[in-house]
């Protein structure tokens, strides 16, 4: 039997196989040779290599014997320099947080890859590093970026979610119905769960008065709420805390605006509840009902989205939301991506702060911060009208739409967009889109694509990657100085090859020629 695992053992477990087969490797012993001279089973040796095993002290003893070692040599966390990168690695926050599992891996599985080629793999490991330290990437943003993906591969389709959801709503007695109302939620969660629920303390800190709900434990749990919220809003967040305790979710943020994500568990328990609560406040079955009522329809009609948001006491970004869940398994839409845009006072340009991409291709795509979205976006484009959104409401958001035809890629994405002030931070706008390509399977659902009042625009990310000439944009808010700079360097590799080209078919000069 293994040693049981203690604090840190992974890690002790990954640099003992490292080490195990750099010394095997230094000796020109095969993996038989050394199971021979341990006395021990190859398969067992292998696993210990893999870094899936730790052996008892005796087993240690035979390796460190079989290999002319001290015990403390081989045992020892220390590495010899070629291995230090690797070591680093076995022992790094991404290592221990990233969520290998979701992905049919365990970490030592990755660690497998790269130690086979130690020096090398620790040259690119050191590069990783360098490139994450250069621009200010943390585990956190990684973490995310991990349940971007796993979103992508579970096509943000969850049954066992819709299924615990349409369960709590037959137990709760809102089965005939859509809209559930805040008083209700509350009731739920007070007295289905024990709750006690502040919707006072947080708007009356200053420090804290952007914060939407805080979770506090105990023998009677706590939930703060934002009383700035809208009643929606703040049936959300009760309903997203009914998500942990239906569930079972134990590995938990405090708070529902991230502060700190300090493990995968808690970012995945997070969406997990959120999408529980998206499933509870909006239907399964009445959504559906409400969007083939919406794609039915001969004329684009931007009132049914507003009407889909009184229907069930919604949010912009919950619509959206909720859509984006259904359509690819319930519609056959699988091809479509979601953004949010934030516009604030202190800049001058709309920026991009949550991207989800379904689709297969790479529209849209995080860009630099310095560049100026692409201003014919009707998401950007509302945000722009300034006025219009600070005058809309959460019941009544800014709406536009358009068939936009991408430059950089051969797509073309019907864009529909929501935009109001936030209702914690008023200055700030938001808008949110929702994005379906527009093939041949979007036209069998969608029989407004016909309509000659849904505008056509031409689109790319940004303005600086946009091939569109300033004639024929009189959005445009900078000059392409990213496609130019790559027209350039394509231009100047093609006179390269035209050069070598023209040397390797001309004989050489004689000397003194």
């Amino acid at each position: 039997m293994d040693a049981p695992r203690q604090p840190g053992a992974e890690n002790l477990r990954l640099v003992l196989g490292l080490k195990l087969r750099a010394l095997r490797d230094g000796r020109g012993w095969t993996l038989q040779e050394l199971a021979r001279r341990a006395g021990m089973a190859i398969s067992y040796l292998s696993e210990i290599e893999k870094g899936k095993k730790y052996p008892k002290p005796e087993k240690l003893l035979a390796l460190a014997g079989a290999l002319g070692v001290g015990f403390e040599e081989l045992v020892s966390p220390r590495v010899a320099e070629e291995l230090s990168a690797l070591s680093a690695f076995a022992g790094s926050d991404f290592l221990r947080e990233f969520p290998f599992h979701l992905f049919g891996l365990d970490a030592s599985d990755l660690f497998e890859l790269v130690a086979g080629e130690p020096e090398k793999a620790g040259a690119l490991l050191r590069t990783f590093g360098e490139i994450v330290h250069r621009h200010d990437l943390e585990v956190e943003q990684l973490l995310f970026a991990a349940l971007r993906s796993y979103q992508q591969l579970q096509r943000n389709s969850f049954p066992e979610i819709e299924r615990a959801a349409e369960s709590f709503r037959r137990e709760r007695g809102w089965s005939a119905r859509d809209r559930i109302e805040e008083d209700e939620v509350l009731a739920a969660l007070v007295t289905g769960h024990g709750y006690r629920v502040d919707f006072e303390a947080l708007a009356a800190r200053h420090d804290l008065s952007d914060l939407r709900s805080v979770y506090a434990g105990g023998t009677r749990p706590t939930l703060f709420v934002n009383g700035r919220l809208s009643p929606r809003q703040r049936a959300f967040a009760m309903a997203r805390e009914l998500g942990f305790r239906v569930l079972g979710l134990e590995q938990r943020p405090r708070t529902s605006s991230w502060v700190k994500a300090e493990s995968f568990e808690q970012v995945l328990a997070n969406f997990h509840a959120s999408s529980f609560a998206g499933a509870v406040l909006l239907p399964r079955a009445a959504m559906l009902e409400e969007l083939r009522r919406f794609f039915g329809a001969e004329k684009f009609r931007a009132r049914a989205l507003v009407e889909m948001l009184s229907r069930f006491g919604a949010t912009p970004e919950m619509l959206f939301y909720r859509i984006s869940q259904l359509a690819p398994s319930e519609l056959g839409l699988a091809d479509l991506f979601f953004v949010r845009f934030f516009l604030d006072s202190k800049r001058d340009r709309p920026r991009l702060t949550k991207v989800l991409n379904l689709s297969r291709f790479d529209v849209p795509y995080g860009v630099s911060p310095a560049e100026h979205p692409c201003r014919r976006w009707p998401g950007v484009a509302l945000l722009e009208d300034t006025a219009s959104v600070r005058a809309a409401t959460l019941e009544r958001p800014a709406v536009a739409a358009a068939l936009c035809r991408f430059q950089s890629e051969p797509v073309e994405f019907l864009v529909m967009s929501l935009a109001r002030p936030l209702t914690l931070r008023p200055r700030t706008l938001s808008s949110v889109s929702l994005g379906f390509l527009a093939d041949e399977h979007l036209r069998e659902v969608a029989a407004f694509l016909d309509d000659r009042g849904l505008r056509r625009r031409e689109v790319d990310l940004t303005c600086e990657r946009c091939p569109l000439p300033a004639a024929a944009c009189a959005e445009r808010a900078a000059p392409a100085r990213v496609l130019a700079a790559r027209d350039q360097l394509g231009r100047r590799e093609a006179a390269l090859d035209a050069l070598v080209a023209t040397a390797e078919r001309r004989p050489p000069r004689a000397p003194g020629h």
